[in-house]
């Protein structure tokens, strides 16, 4: 009896393993590789290109440029394909499974120091990241966080440069903070809970922490550093050799779609809730309280502006080598013009992502 007991404890304690395994891989992104569905598109159409992107809205212009493509019967058909943090994303460009994606450019930076042939080819966005501190702390300037515990999303983020910006701006040492990293999916839990005092990271995670009524923002970046740059798309260059007009429908498209959204900001909220899977509600507060929180315009960075970025990553150690800014960027594909598409929203059901689809 006790052995049977045993045994069938021992089934039950398996399929519960099974059944949280499948349960925690619902919402991650399934590789590129393994959705067939879309392949099915392809067939007799279009080029169609795989481009990686995080669901945070220094992404925002990768959907769109998606959803502006099926909607287009010229050029290249672009697929927005999400994942949920930067690690599969930069493998996937290694092995080139993805010729395509965005990431921070500090991270183009080190792929590109260690030899991975990538190239940025536009930025995404300008601004979007902000310094939030609990609702019931009493601060009101860095100084009042000294002593603190302030989560930040990676050592290797713009993030990261963006608060030791603020260290040599105002005269502070490191060690007077106390600096944790947190995924951003918990930063706003850990507020709450008070685990954490404050935390700076990319939208959409700072608004949630103001909208859940946990905290409020102390910082916006581009109070701090006018013209912000964390994210950037990069391109394989066996790509940009051997598709040149695809790479340049796509900068085209993200350039443009940067000028859709500006100009119809609501309407982007709309876009792009269902390729996030996140609350409209949550996007059209990033985009809109106050609207510059987060710009998608002037996306071709100057020289100047990526050795400030490398200068400071230099400092901190995660860049050893000073690449070339020429060797880093490939601009030929900027558009002379930019030109907002002209979007049907009435199709968004029909053509966005469903939930089990990417």
């Amino acid at each position: 009896m006790k052995k049977k007991t045993l045994v069938i404890t021992a089934i039950i304690a398996a399929v519960a393993v099974l059944v949280y395994l499948r349960m925690s891989n619902l919402d991650k992104p399934r590789p590129h590789w393994e959705e067939d569905e879309h392949k099915a598109n392809i067939e007799g159409a279009r080029q169609t290109l795989e481009v990686a992107f995080l669901p945070v809205t220094c992404h925002l212009t990768c959907p769109v440029t998606d959803y502006a493509s099926r909607t287009s019967t010229t050029g290249t058909e672009f697929d927005a394909l999400r994942f949920t943090e930067f690690p599969p994303i930069i493998e996937a460009l290694k092995s080139k499974k993805i010729l395509a994606g965005f990431l921070t450019v500090p991270i183009a930076m080190r792929m590109r120091e260690q030899g991975v042939p990538i190239r940025i080819c536009c930025l995404g966005h300008r601004d979007g990241s902000q310094l939030v501190v609990r609702n019931d702390l009493p601060a009101t300037s860095f100084a009042d966080l000294r002593g603190k515990t302030i989560a930040i999303p990676s050592p290797f983020s713009n993030e990261n440069f963006f608060v030791n910006k603020m260290l040599q701006d105002q005269g502070f040492k490191p060690e007077e903070f106390k600096f944790v990293v947190l995924p951003p999916a918990d930063m706003v839990a850990a507020l709450a809970t008070k685990t954490i005092d404050a935390f700076i990271v990319a939208e959409p995670f700072c608004a949630k922490a103001e909208l859940d009524g946990h905290g409020k923002v102390l910082y916006y970046a581009k109070d701090i550093w006018p013209n912000y740059i964390s994210c950037c798309l990069v391109v394989h260059e066996d790509l940009i050799r051997e598709k040149p007009e695809v790479v340049r429908d796509l900068v085209r498209g993200i350039v443009n779609s940067g000028e859709w959204t500006e100009e119809n900001r609501l309407d982007a909220a709309k876009l792009v809730s269902p390729y996030f899977r996140q609350d409209e509600k949550l996007l059209r507060y990033v985009l809109t309280q106050p609207p510059d929180r987060v710009t998608y315009r002037n996306l071709n960075p100057g020289d100047s502006e990526l050795e400030k970025i490398q200068e400071l990553g230099m400092n901190l150690g995660f860049l050893k080598v000073k690449v070339p800014i020429d060797q880093i960027i490939d601009r030929r594909f900027m558009p002379d013009s930019i030109q907002a598409p002209k979007l049907d929203l009435n199709r968004l059901e029909e053509l966005a992502p469903k939930e089990q689809g990417k």
